[in-house]
């Protein structure tokens, strides 16, 4: 890497030392390459002396920024941040820079441009003498440094060096350039000591490329082992997590995992994000399509990487054209396709897919690219493009992430399908096993009515439908008399809350049994899964209560079951025999306690989907209340920015009229007095001529020069007009105060005559003649209005809003009518906008705007004071005008605002508001 020494130079002063000295800690103390960028051109600048110091990045397409930026006390403008196009630097700059790292030193006052090349350009080799030669400098970078406000500047190139390589070369990285206002000499000491500061920055530059290649490698290891965690779960393989972690790694937009199975099985599809959808509608997958396996195929030798292709902009891939239909209804431009293969065999493919950008660039000066070999810019004014559709290009370091992540992913699918082959294996056994269980079933007859049974439970999540099914086919199953379900409510007390029973059987629904008559110790029990069991009731031993209890319901046998749900005990399942005892076989108690479970796995999935209903429903009644809230927000943020910006209007226009008011006033009051003095000057001509008819040669020479007959007639003529104009201009002034109203931002009685005026001169230029219409007369009908407590301020909003609206509409009507010669033709139906004003009873006024314009559709009618909604072309209106009238007449002044309108015949709208405000509004 060659730098620069100071040998040939004189010696280095003591402030050029501390300089090199500061500089070079900064650099090995600090790894942020933008604070070190930040502190040269600080640095630099207090050094040379002069306006501006900054420092330029060039772009891959040759266009640059500017990153970093000191100025002096404000002399010139800030260029921070704006880009400035390829061809503002010429290619042969540019060489010059990188094969002779050539300095370049403009005096715009001399014209003269002075070159300091290190090295030869030819063989690369340093120079011996480092000399400044001189000679003029080409116009255009006269104009061009004119325009920017410099007078004199030095630009030293920023090379930038492949630690790494020392036989590759050096790129250029960028300039650091000096500007100052006034024309300035570089000594070739200063000269040499910003050189040996951009070397300096060249040092920092590719330690700050080491690093960041560090750091990414670091990343690309962390984002592999995380997708491989994913992955190499032999039980838990998460495919689904770990494609999604790639495309996020890759910064994409969306992702499809596509593993090929064995022909006897369907190909397995993971998508996530934005991905084409069109399966249905094509007889191919993706992946499958004949396009796509030719262009894609790991037999070809066409891949970027090894089984990888990154595809940037799919719609500019010929061999893809066929294939960008699918991809049209989404946003998807870029594709990185990664062939899975495990030891030559294929498995499938890993795609990401990202999408078109849009990106905006904030440019020094509007330039024209056809035209700029000709003329230089004249303005850096800062200049926003916007580019859309662009495609983002896959750098080197994501194909290399890309073969390594494919490698973990053919692995993880080929382990995959092994695991998937076991399972289904194993699968296969479980099955024939339970066959042939199946087949040594005791009770095959009970087990298929019990399936049965279950299948109807579990039809349904209503829970009373449940309860009804069991004790219906229980009953029927066991033949019995009487089958109910028993619930608890409360500690071992409860009531029956679904039955079935047969023929003239007694009905004990609803029953809640006697309370302290059966024994906790029961109770426990049955929530441990015990089975109660009785043949003959009259010959069991149990507690006479019990006994009692069995009698008054006509039991003599009965089958008690528990419902339990985990570790609680919610009820009980009991079949009851009235007629006579009878003996509970085994099969039967088995197949109770079955049916039991089974009832408590479908009453916890209906209580549970119960639940689940409710919360859904009060979630999605606090969704729609939180939606409403949130456009409620929106409407009310978008009209207290609109409301801003006109307050801010306000200021401003009332900082200008104030500016302007004082020197119209000066040139105002000083015309009379010019007036009078021109005057007395032309009488006091005339009394020359009058008594002197001939004049010396020089006068008569000189006169005849300026045609003194045609001044003397000229000059009051000129006074006048100028008076008028400067009248004029007070008129508006006074216009633009009125409309402003910044003194008035409470409420006062102010004249509403006074604020339609006001407004309508500020609209004056909108109502004269154009192309298209002969000009738009205003019709007034004033009242006598007292004067009226309002914002004013705020008021003269809504007149701004409702006339712009009118003269908007009627300019509309002329462009649709289209006449050849509006200012001569004589229609009778002319343009314009009529303004009345009455006192009315109860303490109002009313002000009424109406056009004769084409009027308002119906259907846009309803929708005229909602936000945000316009029927004007895009950038000509915010949708917020009307809305935010209607909310200072209706709800800051306690009034009404009423539109009327028909087809062809014009709209009208009514404003109604109090004399006097009763309630005082905030």
């Amino acid at each position: 890497m060659p730098f620069t020494s100071n040998s040939q130079a004189s010696k280095p002063s003591i402030s050029q030392t501390a300089l090199l000295h500061r500089m070079t800690n900064r650099i090995r103390q600090s790894l942020d390459l933008q604070e070190i960028l930040t502190a040269t051109v600080a640095e630099i600048r207090a050094f040379l002396e002069t306006d501006r110091v900054m420092i330029y990045r060039f772009h891959p397409d040759s266009s640059g920024e500017v990153i970093a930026e000191s100025i002096a006390e404000n002399r010139l403008p800030s260029l921070l941040g704006l880009n400035f196009p390829a061809d503002d630097i010429p290619v042969t700059a540019r060489e010059m820079f990188v094969s002779a790292r050539q300095r370049s030193m403009v005096n715009v006052a001399t014209g003269e441009i002075g070159l300091s090349p290190l090295d030869c350009p030819d063989t690369g080799q340093a120079l011996e003498v480092e000399d400044i030669r001189y000679r003029p400098v080409d116009p255009c970078h006269i104009e061009y440094l004119t325009a920017m406000g410099v007078k004199s500047s030095v630009v030293v190139p920023i090379l930038q060096y492949d630690i790494n390589s020392q036989e590759s070369k050096p790129k250029l990285w960028g300039l650091l350039v000096s500007h100052h206002a006034d024309p300035k000499t570089i000594s070739p000491s200063e000269l040499d000591t910003v050189q040996q500061i951009a070397d300096q920055v060249s040092i920092a530059i590719a330690q700050s490329n080491l690093l960041t290649q560090a750091r990414q490698q670091a990343r690309r290891e962390a984002a592999i082992n995380q997708v491989s965690i994913n992955l190499h779960r032999l039980n838990t393989i998460k495919l689904e997590e770990a494609l999604a972690e790639t495309v996020a790694i890759f910064q994409g937009n969306g992702g499809r995992l596509y593993i090929a199975l064995d022909k006897a099985y369907s190909p397995q599809i993971y998508t996530c994000g934005d991905a084409p959808i069109f399966e249905e509608k094509s007889q191919y997958l993706l992946e499958e399509h004949p396009i796509w396996q030719q262009k894609f195929s790991p037999k070809r030798a066409t891949a970027t990487a090894k089984n990888v292709w990154a595809i940037a902009d799919l719609y500019q891939d010929p061999e893809l054209s066929q294939l960008a239909a699918i991809f049209q209804p989404t946003q998807i431009r870029g594709l990185l396709v990664i062939s899975l293969e495990y030891r030559q065999q294929f498995l499938g493919y890993l795609t990401v897919f990202r999408h078109e950008i849009d990106k905006e660039t904030l440019w020094a000066g509007r330039f024209d690219p056809d035209n700029r070999q000709l003329y230089p810019r004249r303005s850096f004014a800062a200049w926003l493009e916007l580019k859309k559709g662009l495609a983002l290009d896959w750098k080197p370091e994501e194909l290399e992430l890309a073969t390594a992540l494919g490698t973990e992913f053919s692995m993880a699918v080929q382990q995959y399908q092994l695991y998937r082959k076991v399972q289904l294996l194993n699968a296969d056994l479980d099955r024939q096993v339970k066959e042939r269980t199946a087949q040594l079933q005791h009770s095959l007859i009970f087990a298929n009515l019990l399936k049965q049974i279950t299948d109807q439970i579990r039809s349904t999540l209503d829970f009373k439908t449940i309860l009804q099914t069991i004790v219906r086919e229980v009953r029927q199953l066991l033949n019995t008399d009487r089958v109910i379900i028993y619930q608890f409510t409360k500690q071992w007390h409860g009531e029956v809350v679904v039955e079935s029973v047969i023929g003239n059987c007694l009905s004990i629904l609803g029953f809640t049994g006697p309370e302290d008559c059966f024994p906790d110790e029961v109770a426990v029990l049955y929530q441990q899964g015990r089975v109660g069991s009785i043949n003959n009731v009259s010959q069991v031993n149990i507690t006479p209560c019990h006994y009692e209890f069995l009698q008054s319901i006509n039991v003599q046998a009965n089958l008690v079951v528990p419902i339990r749900m985990g570790n609680l005990l919610w009820g009980l399942l009991v079949a009851h025999q009235c007629q006579s005892p009878r003996v509970w076989l085994t099969p039967e108690i088995d197949l109770l306690q079955q049916l039991a479970d089974q009832a408590a796995i479908a009453i916890q999935q209906a209580q549970l989907y119960q639940q689940t209903r409710t919360s859904a429903e009060l979630e999605q009644a606090k969704a729609k209340q939180l939606e409403q809230v949130l456009i409620d927000l929106q409407k009310t943020q978008a009209q207290l920015i609109q409301t801003e910006k006109m307050s801010s209007l306000g200021q401003l226009v009332a900082g200008v009229a104030h500016e302007i008011n004082n020197p119209v006033n000066f040139i105002f009051g000083n015309l009379t007095y010019a007036s009078d003095y021109c005057h007395d000057l032309l009488e006091l001509l005339q009394l020359y001529l009058k008594h002197h008819p001939e004049p010396h040669p020089e006068i008569q020479k000189k006169a005849e020069e300026i045609d003194v007959e045609f001044v003397a007639n000229d000059l009051p003529k000129l006074l006048n007009s100028m008076k008028v104009g400067a009248d004029r201009i007070r008129q508006l002034v006074l216009s633009l105060r009125n409309f402003s109203r910044l003194d008035e931002s409470d409420i006062k009685p102010v004249d509403i005559h006074e604020g339609i005026d006001s407004t309508l001169m500020i609209l004056q230029h909108r109502l004269k003649p154009k192309s298209g219409h002969s000009g738009i007369q205003i019709i007034k009908d004033y009242d006598d209005l007292p004067l009226v407590e309002c914002y004013a301020g705020q008021l003269n909003q809504v007149f701004m809003n409702l006339l712009s609206n009118a003269i908007d509409a009627l300019e509309a009507k002329a462009k649709s009518e289209e006449k050849p010669d509006p200012i001569n033709n004589d229609n009778s139906d002319e343009l314009k906008i009529e303004i009345s004003t009455k006192v009315l009873k109860n303490n109002l006024v009313r002000i009424i705007i109406a056009d004769n314009a084409l009027g308002i559709p119906p259907n846009v009618k309803t929708r005229i004071f909602d936000p945000f909604f316009t029927t004007k072309e895009p950038g000509k209106g915010t949708g917020l005008g009307l809305a935010i009238s209607y909310q200072i007449i209706v709800q800051k002044h306690h009034g009404k605002l009423k539109c009327s309108s028909q087809p062809e015949m014009g709209t009208q709208f009514l404003i109604e508001i109090p004399i006097q405000q009763i309630v005082k509004t905030s």
